[in-house]
């Protein structure tokens, strides 16, 4: 159906026909469509959409197909189609209104939901059987009724005389109809109702029907009074009736009167909606309870404007006009008492609202089609003058009042011609009040709306103003006098577009005519801020050059007060921006924008830091300048000389006088410059890389190469010695520091004190120099690993060291981590891991580093070399750091020529560069716990690990300063000095990696050096002592590094001699005694001997040099627990030596206590004989063979003393030889015979 009326506007009354009859059977009103797709506006049975207001307009049949047959049923009764309404009008027209009376009836009965689908059928049949008759009148005066000359004295048949009377009758009837059934909106209830569903089947109650069918009557009797106008071509007189005035009731003042009533009635229903309608909902909620009282504004929209095309009938908008005019004027004045509008609440805002609503209705083509190409008509003349009614200060203005009111102006802009008279008279009010802020009292907070945040957003309002479509929220709204922009931008770019620049000159005219020298004086911060609305607006909108011209003049008409004013700095960064986004030239503004930059840097850097208010104020007005540069710059398509002058020398004098949350601010504005620039110089890059470029392409590119080049040399010149004189400062935030640093990458602009190579001097000061930072150097080096322009430049710049230097910087980097936790007192970390002693940041920097590291050509080599494997993204910067320092150590050893050896020799030592310095803070006199584990495990490492590196001459001077440096230094030497508990456990925990790796040194050294050795016995020496435990226990005695250097690596063959060295430092630092003294803490170092022999294997060297000291110890020491574990240690030595038992081995141990007899027997031989007994019960047979030394022994002290037989010494050692068998016995024997 909705594609046959689509169709019909082209077709002829004749091809309709062919059509079928389902869309020519009688229209009506209805809203019971479906309209979930949302495409429809209007039934399928509306007059709309069936064609029937197309058919009335071109004066066509009503119902082409519809009653063809000779009798018609109307009422339920068979008429004569072509008779009934001339024989029988008035009794047809009292059986209408006995339908009508049967329908109100309805009303009465209640609409259950058991009796819903009953009344629904009634109600509809009766409306049916109505509507029906009112189309049969359409069809039987289009088709039958014929035109009669009434001046023809020709006898007429009584048929003829009864139809010659029945134009007069039907306007009587229709009057009488109308009568009856009165105004619309004096029906009980005008709400369309609600309808039941019931499977899928709409029901409407009685009251719905009954206002449908006053619909439909009204509408019918417009139409059949103007289809017997249209027919009969004279003026019908009524018979019965006289109008208001007093003369006879004719069709043409029926139709008028009837007119005017039913656009009373829809005004009054819509008043009945404006008044639950807030202001914020107006151009929301529409003013139509239902889409038919739409249909009905669109039908009476189209007939009266078409008659007024071809009659001297009024237009739609006149009638409405003369009507809503009405609502102005006091009761008493009005022109037709008895027109029946209910007095508004608010006329002002009520005409504004459904005029502006009724004008959407325009767009609807005669099928209620949305047309958006269709003329609509304006009603310009009457929204003038609401418009001056809406600003006049006869009352007082509310400003959510007049938001509402000029919304609804920008919409009908939105819909008619442009139009100057009215941003004329906007002009006129807002000129007058430019100081006011325009805001809704009861909205406190949207006045902070009002506050601008910066030139962006200045621009931002601009292009909102300047858009198509607004938001229809009052309250999003900042002001009226946003709203007042928005229809200025509107009309200005409408009328432009139509009629060229003469609408922009008269606009223009009248808003410069306002501004003058009296009134910028006379303007607030308020006015100041809708002033640069107002200008910025006209210069998007129309001549920016012409604008921003005289907006510069006129700021110099301000007062004194607001030269420092950020709003000024605000207002000309915005023009600035608007000339960037329009890619003019902004020489003009940058150079005077500029200056004004560098006077207030200049007086910045002189400000006092206790005058802070100066400083505030003086830094918004800097700040708004770097963001405005800063979106200069990001916007730009490309740059011209006039970019240059925005970076002058101020920022070099700013830089200075800023501390350290203003320098963050500076350095970000420096680094998004720098971003733009290199994204400029990479697409231009492209650009020249093309091939087939004209010579004026060529042109353009170099032009823009040597501007860009200026620029970037600008920023070289003023921003980077201040950031070469900040490496070592803390001022600057030192990640910001780096990033700015590694921005900074087009070296061919870089300064002449960097040349000729800049890529290598800049690397060199924030990268490999050792003083500054480690923070910075990490963040740097990560900044540059990943700029392959700069490496690819630092590669061919011959720099050999480029991979190495920076393998250096990252260790300093990873061995320093904890540097700076040394301005912290150590307690700070005390509950820390050492991970948490670290700031996240800078572990994340140092991954991140690692990650590049591992990916450079010379160190993946080297992972290479050693078949190491490693992960690429190392999670722990430090497990990298050892797993780098062991593959080194690997790859050396796995080299076999001597010149390879040689250069990997010189190569490891340009990675560690002049570490002892990294480290050197750590062993100050501030102490950090996590610091001094990392150094002493870390260098621990190297030095296991490049133990075969450090056997080189070339090396062994570093590995003589680390052992000196850490293990030795002079706190250590001095015994009665306790070293920091801090440095002692990470010493405690590292030294079997120093042990360990000094005696691979030791035993692979090129030249044998007594030196080396002696450093090892030292190292050796210090510690046994300061790691014994103050008793002897076993347990504690397990975890003492010496011993744990020697368990761990007891299968490594060079590890012998370390076994070797720690014996004899026993044997000659705590076994042997100081004249008559004995050596401290005795029973520690026997457990630790003990634990020594049991962990390792025992040598009979090593037992030569410590078993005099433990005999020593039976011997002379009586304390009980010396005399156990001397005892347990003689036991184990001799029980160790029975396992590898040999001639030559024992005669070792024979000639040990061979001589142990001879130096002590004579004043110690009962003790002596004791200690033997012990012996004889593990090794009878040694003992056996200290027989002849003891028996000659005992002889000598016998004839020393000069008293003959010792019969007690003999005894004792009768009891002894007891315990050695035969030869015992033997001995004993010879005693006892020997007279000597």
């Amino acid at each position: 159906m909705d594609d046959c009326s689509a169709a019909s506007t082209f077709l002829t009354d004749s091809l309709e026909l062919e059509l079928g009859t389902e869309w020519c059977k009688p229209p009506c009103f209805s809203c019971a469509f479906d309209d979930r797709g949302g495409g429809k506006h209007f039934s399928g049975e509306s007059y709309l959409s069936s064609g029937a207001l197309k058919r009335l307009i071109l004066n066509l049949d009503p119902l082409p197909t519809n009653f063809e047959e000779d009798t018609v049923e109307i009422f339920g009764i068979q008429w004569v189609t072509e008779t009934a309404l001339v024989n029988s009008s008035r009794v047809l027209f009292h059986l209408f209104r006995q339908q009508l009376y049967n329908l109100e009836t309805l009303l009465q009965a209640s609409c259950d939901f058991g009796k819903i689908s009953t009344l629904h059928c009634k109600a509809d049949s009766i409306r049916q059987q109505c509507v029906t008759f009112l189309h049969y009148i359409k069809v039987f005066i289009f088709r039958y009724l014929k035109v009669r000359n009434a001046e023809s004295h020709v006898p007429v048949h009584p048929y003829e005389a009864l139809e010659a009377q029945l134009p007069s009758v039907l306007v009587d009837e229709l009057q009488g109809l109308l009568l009856y059934i009165g105004h619309l909106s004096e029906l009980p209830s005008i709400n369309p109702g609600v309808f039941v569903n019931q499977n899928q089947i709409k029901l409407f109650p009685p009251s719905w029907h009954l206002l449908h069918l006053h619909l439909d009557i009204h509408w019918l009797v417009l139409e059949i009074l103007h289809m017997l106008g249209e027919k009969l071509k004279q003026v019908v007189y009524s018979h019965q009736f006289v109008n208001l005035a007093g003369d006879n009731l004719t069709n043409v003042s029926l139709f008028e009167e009837h007119c005017e009533n039913l656009l009373c009635d829809l005004i009054s229903l819509s008043l009945n909606r404006y008044d639950k309608v807030g202001p914020s909902e107006a151009l929301i909620r529409h003013h139509c309870p239902c889409a038919c009282i739409k249909e009905l504004w669109v039908l009476l929209i189209h007939l009266l404007d078409h008659r007024s095309k071809w009659s001297l009938s009024e237009s739609f908008w006149n009638w409405l006009n003369k009507l809503l005019k009405t609502l102005f004027e006091k009761s008493s004045d009005r022109r037709r008492p008895s027109v029946p509008i209910i007095q508004p609440r608010d006329p002002l805002g009520f005409s504004w609202w459904i005029i502006t609503h009724v004008a959407s209705f325009y767009q609807f083509d005669r099928h209620g089609a949305p047309d958006e190409r269709r003329q609509m008509e304006s009603n310009w003349n009457f929204a003038e003058e609401l418009l001056k009614k809406s600003i006049s200060v006869q009352d007082g203005i509310l400003e959510e009042q007049l938001r509402m009111c000029l919304h609804c102006c920008l919409t009908l802009c939105d819909f008619w011609e442009p139009n100057i008279t009215i941003v004329t008279v906007l002009w006129e009010y807002y000129s007058k009040n430019l100081n006011s802020s325009f805001s809704i009292s009861w909205l406190p907070l949207k006045g902070l709306v009002n506050i601008v945040k910066s030139s962006l957003s200045m621009l931002e309002m601009v292009k909102t103003c300047c858009c198509d479509k607004q938001d229809h929220d009052l309250y999003k709204s900042n002001s009226s006098y946003t709203i007042f922009l928005c229809i200025l931008a509107k009309v200005v770019k409408k009328a432009m577009k139509n009629n060229g620049p003469h609408p922009w000159k008269q606009v223009k005219g009248r808003i410069y005519s306002k501004f003058h020298q009296k009134r910028m004086e006379e303007l607030t911060e308020v006015g100041l801020q809708n002033f640069f609305s107002l200008f910025l607006l006209l210069a998007a909108v129309a001549e920016i050059e012409d604008v921003a011209s005289h907006v510069l003049g006129l700021l110099n008409f301000l007062k004194p007060t607001f030269i420092t004013s950020s709003l000024i700095w605000k207002g000309q960064m915005a023009f600035l921006l608007m000339y960037t986004q329009k890619n003019l030239d902004i020489s003009v503004l940058a150079e005077k924008f500029s200056s004004a930059f560098r006077e207030k840097a200049k007086e910045f850097l002189v400000s006092k830091n206790d005058d802070m208010g100066q400083r505030q104020t003086l830094w918004t007005l800097l700040s708004i300048y770097m963001d405005g540069v800063q979106e200069v710059f990001e916007t730009s398509h490309c740059l011209h000389p006039s970019h240059e002058k925005l970076l002058n020398d101020g920022f070099s004098m700013l830089l200075r006088g800023c501390q350290e949350s203003e320098l963050r601010t500076v350095l970000s504005f420096l680094q998004a410059v720098l971003a733009r620039i290199r994204s400029m110089h990479q697409q231009l890059c492209q650009e020249l890389q093309k091939e087939n470029m004209d010579l004026i392409a060529q042109s353009s590119l170099s032009a823009k190469e040597r501007h860009l080049a200026a620029v970037a040399s600008a920023l070289w010149k003023h921003f980077f010695s201040f950031l070469k004189s900040q490496r070592m400062s803390q001022i600057v935030p030192l990640s910001q520091l780096a990033d700015a640093a590694a921005a900074m990458d087009m070296p061919s602009t870089a300064p002449c004190d960097l040349q000729p190579q800049p890529v290598t001097s800049m690397i060199q000061l924030f990268g490999w120099d050792d003083i500054i930072w480690p923070q910075v150097v990490a963040r740097y080096l990560s900044h540059f690993l990943q700029n392959s322009m700069l490496c690819e430049a630092l590669s061919h710049s011959g720099c050999v060291s480029f991979q190495a230097l920076t393998v250096r910087s990252w260790i300093r980097c990873i061995l320093q981590m904890y540097v700076k936790n040394l301005s912290v007192p150590d307690d700070v970390f005390v509950d820390l891991s050492p991970e948490q002693a670290v700031e996240k940041e800078y572990m994340e920097q140092l991954a991140e580093l690692t990650r590049l590291l591992f990916k450079l050509s010379e160190v993946k080599n080297i992972f290479s070399e050693a078949q190491v494997e490693y992960s690429p993204i190392p999670e722990d910067p430090r497990k990298a750091l050892v797993q780098f320092l062991e593959a080194v150590g690997i790859t050396y050893g796995n080299l076999q020529k001597l010149s390879d050896k040689s250069a990997m020799v010189t190569k490891s030592l340009e990675y560690l560069g002049e570490i002892l310095k990294y480290i050197k803070p750590y062993l100050g006199k501030k102490v950090s716990s996590a610091g001094l584990q990392l150094t002493y495990r870390m260098m621990g490492i190297l030095v296991k690990s490049w133990a075969q590196i450090f056997a080189t001459s070339k090396a062994q001077k570093l590995l003589f300063r680390i052992i000196d440096c850490l293990l030795l230094p002079h706190a250590v030497l001095q015994q009665e000095k306790e070293l920091p508990a801090p440095m002692l456990t990470a010493i405690q925990k590292s030294l079997p990696l120093y042990l360990q790796g000094m005696c691979i040194v030791c035993c692979q050294s090129q030249n044998p050096n007594a030196y080396l050795n002696q450093l090892l016995g030292n190292v050796i020496e210090q510690y046994i002592g300061r790691f014994l435990p103050a008793s002897p226990h076993v347990l504690s005695l397990g975890q003492h590094p010496v011993l744990l250097a020697v368990r761990n690596s007891a299968t490594v063959p060079p590890m012998s001699s370390l076994k070797k060295c720690i014996v004899q430092v026993i044997r000659k630092s705590y076994l042997e005694c100081k004249g008559s003294l004995l050596p401290p803490r005795l029973a520690s170092i026997l457990a630790f001997i003990l634990q020594l022999f049991k962990e390792t294997n025992i040598d009979i060297s090593e037992v030569e040099l410590l078993l005099p000291g433990i005999l020593k110890c039976l011997l002379l020491v009586s304390e009980p627990q010396v005399k156990r574990l001397a005892t347990e240690n003689l036991q184990y030595m001799l029980k160790a030596c029975q396992v590898g038992s040999g001639g030559e081995r024992a005669a070792q141990l024979t000639s040990v206590f061979r001589h142990f007899i001879q130096d002590y027997d004579t004043r110690y031989s009962y003790q002596i004989y004791n200690i033997l007994e012990t012996v004889a019960a593990l090794d009878q047979q040694l003992v056996v063979h200290l027989i002849s030394t003891l028996t000659q022994s005992l002889k000598d002290s016998e004839r020393k003393w000069g008293l003959g037989r010792n019969i007690a010494q003999r005894e004792a050692y009768s009891k002894l030889l007891s315990h050695l068998g035969q030869d015992g016995q033997d001995e004993m024997q010879r005693l006892e015979n020997d007279n000597t």
